[in-house]
């Protein structure tokens, strides 16, 4: 499959709709805040009881994917970590720097490039994936944004408690453990399948209505290694870890890797300005939507060679 076809089956389809959402942003006064409090709360639970609870994957592989999830983002925050430290940068940009690095878009961005790259089953690793580093992020995620402000990082990480994601996939889970998973053809099953197929064109105009919104200016010149280290480095981590974790299905290491190399997360972003400090010419919440709009804008070119590369079978 040529470049060119990669980009408009997989990629340009993402683009179209997130460009939807930044032309809205951009010309009308809508506040996100609202479908993503949709989408967190209703949409994209929906999305995971669904996936889970009709998922072909085995014990095994959820294990896998739980080991790699954990595995990549412990890996990239170390290395962002040392890269930052050894760039002489201090708090709380540094926490900003290592959450750009280290939690790619797995969800708004990953989930519905998955399902275009890689059917039913890229969807269903990305949406466990999503889940996994939700929880990551609403933790550790939130240490990292805090330790440079005068707080208490670990009592903020009470948040997490709050997510319907972990309780969908710890409840879902236990349901297909004790067999009480209604049949796939149920009027429950596809009510639920109904609303949570509405949650990926909803991540995508959140993501570009969010996107619009970032100031640029100066920024762009300050978040180059971090966005190399995104686009580039992170993908590599991923790959290694994938080789290393040693998924029996190929399609489900190749959309692990995938998702590793999707720009940076938009939580941090929330994360940043809700623990962090804002001291310094450049706030941690500019220093993380820059990021995002750079390393979205990039991935274009470096997610389009990797679907490339990943369906040669030349990687895994």
């Amino acid at each position: 499959m040529s470049l060119l076809t990669i980009f408009a089956t997989a990629i340009l389809p993402v683009i179209g709709v997130a460009g939807a959402g930044f032309l809205l942003g951009r010309f009308k006064d809508v506040d996100p805040a609202a479908l993503n409090t949709v989408t967190v709360f209703v949409l994209a639970p929906a999305l995971v009881v669904h996936s889970l609870a009709t998922t072909p994957f085995p014990g095994t592989t959820l294990v896998r994917l739980t080991a790699g999830t954990v595995a990549f983002s412990a890996v990239m925050i170390a290395v962002a970590e040392s890269l930052g430290r050894l760039r002489g940068q201090t708090e709380p940009l540094l926490g900003a720097f290592v959450l750009v690095a280290a939690f790619p878009n797995v969800g708004n961005f990953g989930i519905p490039l998955s399902e275009f790259v890689f059917g039913q089953t890229g969807r269903s690793t990305a949406i466990l994936v999503t889940a996994l580093q939700g929880v990551l992020l609403y933790t550790v995620g939130v240490y990292i944004a805090a330790r440079g402000d005068d707080g208490a990082p670990l009592g903020s990480m009470k948040r997490v408690l709050s997510i319907p994601l972990v309780y969908a996939v710890v409840g879902t889970l236990i349901a297909r453990w004790l067999g009480l998973v209604p049949p796939a053809d149920s009027t429950a099953m596809q009510t639920i399948e109904t609303v949570g197929i509405a949650s990926i064109p909803v991540m995508l105009l959140v993501l570009g209505i969010q996107l619009s919104n970032v100031d640029v200016d100066e920024t762009v010149t300050r978040v180059t290694v971090a966005s190399v280290a995104k686009l580039v480095a992170a993908p590599l981590v991923g790959l290694a870890i994938a080789l290393a974790v040693g998924f029996q299905d190929p399609v489900v290491a190749r959309t692990f890797v995938l998702l590793t190399a999707a720009p940076a997360a938009i939580t941090p972003v929330i994360l940043v300005g809700a623990f962090s400090s804002t001291t310094g010419d450049t706030s941690p919440g500019q220093y993380v939507s820059t990021s995002v709009l750079v390393t979205t804008l990039g991935s274009v070119v470096t997610i389009t060679l990797l679907i490339s590369l990943l369906q040669s079978g030349l990687l895994v």
